[in-house]
C-alpha cells in the first residue's frame, strides 16, 4: 500500500487529514518538528522533519507516493528546495493554497508555480476564510466584547474538518490531477454575525465593538511581524464589506454532503472559547 506524507500534521487542518486517512486504513506518515509532542493516532508513523530545512526531509519522503503540502511561511523562501525534494520521491502533491486569485503575487502563487513546473501531478485546494481564524477572538469572547475592524465584512467561513475531508478525498481518489478547488462554507456571515453565533454556542452575551483599522494594524504587526501580510489582510476585510466573498458548492460536489455551517464549527469549539 502506498504511503501518504502529511506536512503540517499537528495543525488545524493537517491533524484532521492524518486522522481521516488513518481512519480509512491508509498508510500515513506525519512530518513533525517534535515527535514527542505530536499526539497523533498510535498507528500513524511520525517522522521528524522541518520544511524550513529541506535536508531533513529525505527520511520522511522515502517510499512516499503522495504528499499533502501545507507551506507554513509568509514567503516562498526555501519552497523551491522543498518542492524539488518532493518531486524526487512522490508522484503527486495536494497543496493547501488560498483563494487569493485577485491579489498581487503572493507566496501562495509562487508555491503553486513551483509545483506546476516540478513534474509532479498536482491538485490545489484554495479555501477562503478559515472558521478557525476566529479563535483569535477567544480572549475577547470570554470578556463579552469583541473589538475588531470591519464588522460588516461578510465571508462563508469554512470548517477545517471540511478542508481535511476534501484533501483526504483528493488524495484517495482519481480524477483530480491539474484541478484547482475553491473551498468555502455554505453561507456568508458578517463578522458581527460570527461573534453572535459564537456567543450563542457558548451561552455568552457578546457584543461587537468596531475598531479603527489603524489600531488593528498595530496589533496585527505585533502578532504577525509581516507588514505585507497585515496590509493584505486589512485590504481583504475591507473589500468584503462591499463585495462579500462568494459561496462555492465545491465541498458538497466533492463529498456528496453539504459543507458544515459556522454554527456547527462554533459548537465543535465551545471549549476553546470557555
Amino acid at each position: 500500500m502506498s504511503t501518504i506524507l502529511v506536512t503540517g500534521a499537528t495543525g488545524n487542518v493537517g491533524r484532521h487529514v492524518v486522522s481521516q486517512l488513518a481512519g480509512a486504513g491508509l498508510e500515513v506518515r506525519a512530518l513533525v518538528r517534535d515527535p514527542g509532542r505530536a499526539r497523533l493516532p498510535e498507528h500513524v508513523e511520525v517522522v521528524r522533519g522541518d520544511l524550513s530545512a529541506p535536508e531533513t526531509l529525505e527520511p520522511a519522503l522515502k517510499g512516499v507516493e503522495s504528499v499533502f503540502l501545507l507551506w507554513p511561511h509568509f514567503t516562498a523562501d526555501g519552497a523551491a528546495e522543498v518542492v524539488t525534494a518532493i518531486a524526487g520521491h512522490a508522484r503527486r502533491v495536494v497543496y493547501l493554497s488560498a483563494n487569493v486569485a485577485d491579489e498581487p503575487v503572493t507566496h501562495y502563487h509562487e508555491v503553486e508555480r513551483l509545483i506546476r513546473h516540478s513534474g509532479l501531478g498536482w491538485t490545489f485546494l484554495r479555501p477562503g476564510g478559515f472558521a478557525a481564524n476566529t479563535l483569535g477572538w477567544a480572549g475577547q469572547i470570554r470578556q463579552g466584547v469583541v473589538r475588531w475592524p470591519y464588522g460588516q465584512a461578510s465571508r462563508p467561513l469554512i470548517h477545517e474538518r471540511d478542508i481535511a475531508a476534501v484533501a483526504t478525498h483528493v488524495l484517495t481518489s482519481a480524477g483530480h490531477s491539474g484541478a484547482t478547488y475553491v473551498l468555502t462554507g455554505p453561507e456568508r456571515l458578517t463578522q458581527v454575525e460570527q461573534v453572535r453565533v459564537i456567543g450563542a454556542a457558548t451561552g455568552r452575551e457578546v457584543r461587537w465593538e468596531e475598531q479603527p483599522p489603524e489600531e488593528a494594524r498595530e496589533q496585527l504587526m505585533a502578532a504577525w511581524g509581516n507588514a505585507a501580510f497585515v496590509e493584505s489582510a486589512l485590504k481583504a476585510w475591507a473589500s468584503f464589506v462591499t463585495a462579500p466573498e462568494q459561496v462555492t458548492d465545491t465541498v458538497e460536489r466533492l463529498l456528496g454532503r453539504p459543507a458544515l455551517t459556522f454554527g456547527q464549527w462554533a459548537e465543535d469549539h465551545v471549549a476553546d472559547f470557555s
